[in-house]
């Protein structure tokens, strides 16, 4: 069965944030990724875009508190609203191909399910209701 994450967008300042939420519950991040661990010509990072959180990862219980800063070319975050996505960890592919056919039916896809910069199989969308998902499997 799949879990349902939080993910949660931040305007430059997801470290900050994290930090404060591991104050809160404790425990170790499970990823940092930066955009500049990703750089490359196919990737190319700007130079103040580099040192932002293009991941981060926090367990709380059973789940995780996932979220990236937003590369200032996407735009600013509205930090009243659309500011998160409900991620859903897959536990295989095949289903990770259901959830996100069934969900993104009607919708709009930002990223369509691939291998992701960080080695995960993901896809980000929003929903015919205009609800913002991530979808992701990571081999074991």
């Amino acid at each position: 069965m799949a879990t349902i994450n939080p993910y949660i967008n931040f305007n430059g300042n997801a470290k900050e944030a994290f930090h404060f939420y591991r104050s809160v519950f404790g425990g170790d991040f499970t990823q940092i990724t930066r955009f500049k661990d990703l750089a490359s010509p196919e990737f190319p990072v700007a130079e103040k875009e580099a040192n932002k959180i293009m991941r981060i990862a926090l367990p709380i219980g059973g789940n995780l508190l996932i979220a990236n800063d937003v590369p200032e070319f996407l735009g600013r975050v509205n930090e009243n609203e659309n500011r998160s996505k409900i991620a859903i960890t897959a536990e295989s592919q095949a289903e990770a191909d259901r959830l996100f056919n069934g969900l993104s039916a009607g919708g709009t896809v930002e990223m369509p399910m691939a291998e992701s910069p960080w080695g995960t199989y993901f896809a980000m969308f929003r929903d015919k209701f205009g609800i913002e998902w991530t979808v992701e499997f990571a081999q074991k």
